[in-house]
């Protein structure tokens, strides 16, 4: 097989052109309605908002939800279908000059699409408790609730320059993992599912905490739905049995 017919017939799978169908984080996306980010047609599409711009006022405002979601968020879902187009006409021109550079581009677009996917059904506007599963877990590969909190509040706040602190299930070693992803995409886990996303690119709160990040990422923890962390968690749990 030469090269042109690998990336043809391995690499345009949908949502597989990143994570391959086999790989659990590939499977806890496309098997859960709300993770749902893929058409009939392989494209790409922006969910709705499981809720109202204003429902998480005061803890993020209106007018950042908005543009966050529609032209940060929706942006990043255009710009993945222009890269999924691009490296389909450099195989039917078999033109694999750029290919390259869209794989590239199309990994930090689509990482953009995943993560806030993930961001928006991690907020709701009550304060909640992790528990269960999830609570027993924290306790065990945390030492506990605060001791998580701290964890992942400090590894958002010094991200270097744009990115995430991502709380994540890791399959191979049977835990939960702390981690930072810079921009979309860069200093991630192969395997690890992410079950709560911190957004801690400048868009996420310049509006209204100027450039306190540690504040934003303070409040967020007012807002975190941990039910659905949970359920998050519990997904990947029965992908890897």
């Amino acid at each position: 097989m030469n090269r042109s017919d690998f990336l043809r017939t391995g690499a345009l799978a949908g949502a597989g052109l990143v994570l391959p169908n086999s790989d659990a984080f590939s499977n806890n996306i496309v098997s859960n309605d709300i993770d749902k980010l893929v058409d009939v047609n392989g494209n790409y599409f922006h969910q709705p908002l499981p809720y109202s711009e204003g429902f998480l006022e005061p803890y993020m405002d209106s007018e950042t939800l908005h543009l966050h979601y529609t032209f940060h968020h929706g942006g990043a879902v255009k710009a993945a279908n222009k890269d999924l187009q691009m490296i389909k006409k450099a195989l039917d021109d078999n033109n694999l000059e750029t290919v390259d550079f869209w794989t590239k581009k199309l990994s930090y677009h689509f990482s953009s699409h995943v993560l806030h996917s993930i961001f928006w059904t991690n907020l709701t506007n009550k304060k909640s408790e992790p528990k269960g599963e999830l609570l027993k877990r924290i306790e065990k590969n945390f030492g506990g609730f605060e001791r998580l909190k701290s964890l992942i509040a400090e590894t958002s706040k010094n991200v270097d320059g744009n990115g995430w602190g991502i709380v994540a299930y890791q399959p191979y070693s049977d835990s939960l993992t702390v981690l930072q992803c810079e921009n979309h995409e860069k200093l991630t886990q192969w395997g690890a599912i992410p079950i709560l996303v911190i957004d801690v690119w400048e868009h996420a709160y310049y509006l209204k905490y100027k450039n306190k990040r540690p504040d934003f990422v303070d409040a967020l923890f007012n807002i975190i739905n941990w039910d659905n962390v949970a359920m998050r968690l519990d997904s990947a749990l029965r992908l890897v049995k």
